[in-house]
């Protein structure tokens, strides 16, 4: 199983939140489709289909959990 399958099904789990590599959640978002927007420290995320818009915030090297 690759990387970014490995991270999706860890997502999907819910299990470590808190525990998620910024940048491979960015990687894995861009690979699902999703285009990014940066807005300061705020990294949008969107794309066609899908309503809510993802935001993503860098804590450390970790993703901010919400």
């Amino acid at each position: 199983m690759g990387k970014y399958q490995q991270l999706l099904l860890t997502i999907l789990r819910g299990t470590s939140d808190a525990n998620i590599a910024f940048d491979d959640l960015c990687h894995l978002l861009q690979r699902l489709g999703f285009v990014e927007r940066t807005r300061g420290s705020h990294h949008l995320f969107h794309r066609t289909g899908v309503e809510e818009m993802l935001n993503l915030q860098r804590d450390g090297n970790k993703a901010k959990p919400y």
